[in-house]
C-alpha cells in the first residue's frame, strides 16, 4: 500500500507524457532551421523518459513530505506547462509560444527547488537534471525562433 501513491504519480505522468506525444514533430519540424547544436531526434525519447521517471518520484516524495501543499501544487503546474509545451511547438505551430511555456515551465521547476531544498532535498535534486535539461531546450527553443522568424 505504501507504494499506490508513486503509482498514482507515475500514471499522471504517464498521461501528461501521452498527451504531449500525440502532437509530434513531423514535417513542421523537419523544416526548421535548427542550430548544428541540435540533437538527433533519438536523443529526445530516451532522455524525456528517464526525466518522467525522475519527475514522477520528485512529486510522490514531495507528496509524501507535505501532503498537497506548495509544492505538489508546483509540480502539477509544471507537468501541466510541460505537456503544453509539444502542443504549442507541433500542435499549434507556434514556436514563439512555445518559448514562453518553457520560460514558464523554467521557473516553476527552479521554485520547485528551491522550496524543496529543505523539506525533502531528494525532491529537489530529482529536478536538477530536468532544470538543466530544460536550459539546454529552451536555449533550442529560442534558436529555432530565432532562425526561423
Amino acid at each position: 500500500m505504501k507504494y499506490l501513491g508513486l503509482l498514482v504519480f507515475v500514471l499522471l505522468v504517464a498521461g501528461a507524457a501521452y498527451t504531449g506525444s500525440t502532437y509530434l514533430p513531423g514535417p513542421f519540424y523537419a523544416a526548421l532551421e535548427k542550430p548544428v547544436w541540435t540533437p538527433p531526434d533519438d536523443v529526445f525519447m530516451p532522455v524525456w523518459m528517464v526525466l518522467y521517471a525522475m519527475i514522477a518520484l520528485a512529486g510522490w516524495i514531495a507528496w509524501r513530505a507535505q501532503g498537497f501543499g506548495p509544492l505538489l501544487w508546483l509540480w502539477l503546474l509544471q507537468l501541466g506547462l510541460n505537456t503544453a509545451w509539444s502542443y504549442f511547438m507541433f500542435g499549434e505551430k507556434q514556436i514563439a509560444s512555445a518559448l514562453i511555456d518553457i520560460g514558464a515551465l523554467w521557473a516553476v521547476v527552479l521554485a520547485f527547488i528551491v522550496l524543496a531544498w529543505p523539506v525533502r532535498r531528494s525532491a529537489a535534486l530529482l529536478f536538477v537534471p530536468y532544470l538543466l535539461w530544460l536550459s539546454y531546450a529552451a536555449a533550442l527553443n529560442f534558436e529555432i525562433w530565432r532562425l526561423n522568424t
